[in-house]
C-alpha cells in the first residue's frame, strides 16, 4: 500500500539444549563486563529514585563538568515476564495482562491484543464493535498524553499545566470507571467483543469531555508554548534528525516530530480509519520542543475522530453472534440446555484459535504496538510476542543525551514519553 503524504506540519515559532551442557563440573557464571569510564569522569546515576524518570529507570551518566559523555541505560524490573506468561493462560486471560504493560493508556492496548487474535481466527467482530473500539483507543490516546503533558510540564518547572491536565485526565478515570468498573486495568475487549455494551449515557459523556477538553489545551498552549522558560530548555535538545529517527526504529509522536509522516492509521489503516477526517501532525527540527508540539496537536486531531466516531456509532449487538467465541446471556444459560453447553465449554476449555501465527500492529499512543501470535489450533497461545514503542524508542535516548548538559537529560528523557510497564515486559 502506498504511503498517504500527509501536508500538515506544527510549526514553531542460538538455542541450547539440555544435551549441550558441559559432561561434567558446574557451568561457569557469565562475567559481564562493566564499561570503562575515563578516572577523571564523574558518575551520577539520574533514578530510580529520581521523580523525572517516572519510574524503576536508572540513567547512569558519565559527566566531564555538566557535559554528558556517556550515558548507561538500566531498565530496571517492573512488570515482567508477561509474553512468557501468556503462554499459559487461554486467549481471554491475557486480556488483563494487557492493562498492566502501558497503564497510561490500557484500552489501547486491549484492543491491539484482541484484534490480533481475531485476525488469526477469521474473527469479524460487529461495526459497532469496531465504531467503539476507535473511541475507546482514541480517548487513551488522550489519555496518555494528558499524563505526559502534566509530568512535562512538572520536569520543565511549571506546575500550573500539570493540574490543567491531571483535572481532565480524572473525567476519562471516571468514564473507564462507568464502563468497565477500574479506573485503570480496564479489560475491557473480549476475543469478538467488549465485556459489555456501552452504559446508558456513556457515549454522550464522551462527547462532554471532548468539549471541554479545548478549552484546556488552549490554556496549556498559552502557557507553556512561548514561555522563554520552557523554549530555551526544549528547543535544540534531544535533536535526531529524519534518516537516523527511522533507522533508530522511532516510531509515534518521536518519528512524526522528526518530520516523517509515518502513522499506522493512515499508513496501514484499521477498522475503517481511513474514512475519517483527521491530519498527522509532524514537526521540522525533531528536537524536544517539536515532540511537544506534536503530542499538543495529537489530542486536537484525537477530538476529531472522536467526535465522528460518536456520530456514526451504529446500534445493533456488540459482540458476535459465535457461541463458539461469545459467552450466552444468563438468561439463555438458564432456559437452554446447548447454550449451557457451550457456556461450559467456552468457560472450562476457552476459545480455539486455528493454527498459524499473525502479527497486527496498531498506532499506539506512544508508537507502534504490535501484537504476534502463535496458534497450535488449541485455547492457549504456543507464543505471544509484542513490538513496544516505549522499548524500542528509549534505546535511542543514549544517543540523544551524549553531548548535551544534565539538565537536558530530564527533558529529552520526558521527551520520549516512556512507560516502565511495557519496557520490562
Amino acid at each position: 500500500m502506498a504511503k498517504t503524504k500527509i501536508e500538515y506540519t506544527v510549526g514553531r515559532t542460538g538455542e541450547m539444549g539440555m544435551d549441550a551442557r558441559p559432561a561434567q563440573g558446574p557451568i561457569a557464571p557469565v562475567e559481564l563486563e562493566e564499561p570503562a569510564f575515563d578516572a577523571d569522569s564523574m558518575l551520577i546515576n539520574v533514578g530510580p529514585q529520581h521523580p523525572a524518570t517516572h519510574g524503576v529507570l536508572r540513567l547512569l551518566l558519565e559527566l566531564d563538568g555538566e557535559t554528558v559523555t556517556r550515558c548507561t541505560p538500566h531498565i530496571g524490573y517492573l512488570h515482567s515476564s508477561f509474553e512468557k506468561l501468556g503462554e499459559y493462560r487461554d486467549w481471554n486471560q491475557i486480556v488483563p495482562l494487557t492493562d498492566r504493560m502501558d497503564y497510561l493508556a490500557p484500552l489501547i492496548y486491549n484492543c491491539a491484543y484482541v484484534m490480533a487474535v481475531e485476525k488469526l481466527g477469521g474473527i469479524e467482530v460487529t461495526e459497532r464493535c469496531k465504531v467503539v473500539r476507535v473511541i475507546c483507543m482514541e480517548l487513551d490516546r488522550i489519555f496518555g498524553h494528558l499524563l505526559w503533558l502534566g509530568t512535562w510540564a512538572i520536569d520543565v518547572g511549571a506546575f500550573t499545566p500539570f493540574l490543567y491536565a491531571f483535572q481532565q485526565r480524572e473525567k476519562i478515570y471516571q468514564l473507564h470507571e462507568s464502563y468497565t468498573g477500574a479506573r485503570i486495568t480496564t479489560s475491557a475487549t473480549r476475543v469478538g467483543g467488549m465485556l459489555a455494551d456501552l452504559p446508558e449515557g456513556w457515549a454522550e459523556g464522551v462527547r462532554e469531555f471532548v468539549n471541554g477538553l479545548q478549552k484546556t489545551l488552549d490554556e496549556v498552549d498559552a502557557l507553556l508554548t512561548t514561555n522563554g522558560i520552557h523554549v530555551g530548555r526544549t528547543q535544540n535538545v534531544g535533536v535526531i534528525g529524519a534518516e537516523d529517527a527511522i533507522n533508530s526504529g522511532f516510531t509515534g509522536p518521536n518519528l512524526r516530530a522528526s518530520g516523517v509522516p509515518y502513522d499506522v492509521r493512515k499508513d496501514n489503516p484499521y477498522y475503517d480509519y481511513e474514512t475519517y477526517d483527521f491530519e498527522v501532525p509532524i514537526g521540522e527540527y525533531g528536537d524536544c520542543y517539536d515532540r511537544y508540539l506534536v503530542r499538543m496537536e495529537e489530542m486536537r486531531q484525537s477530538s476529531r475522530i472522536l467526535h465522528q466516531a460518536l456520530d456514526r456509532l451504529p446500534g445493533g449487538p456488540i459482540n458476535v453472534d459465535d457461541p463458539r467465541v461469545i459467552l450466552p446471556s444468563k438468561t439463555d444459560c438458564m432456559n437452554d440446555m446447548e447454550s449451557m453447553i457451550h457456556h461450559f465449554k467456552l468457560v472450562m476449555e476457552g476459545v480455539k484459535i486455528p493454527e498459524g501465527d499473525c502479527y497486527f500492529p496498531v498506532e499506539g499512543s506512544k508508537g507502534e504496538l504490535g501484537m504476534y501470535i502463535v496458534s497450535d489450533g488449541g485455547s492457549k497461545p504456543v507464543r505471544w510476542r509484542i513490538r513496544p514503542p516505549s522499548f524500542v524508542n528509549l534505546s535511542v535516548i543514549s544517543k540523544l543525551v551524549e553531548g548535551g548538559l544534565l539538565a537536558d537529560v530530564i527533558m529529552v528523557n520526558a521527551s520520549l514519553d516512556i512507560v516502565l510497564g511495557e519496557i520490562d515486559r
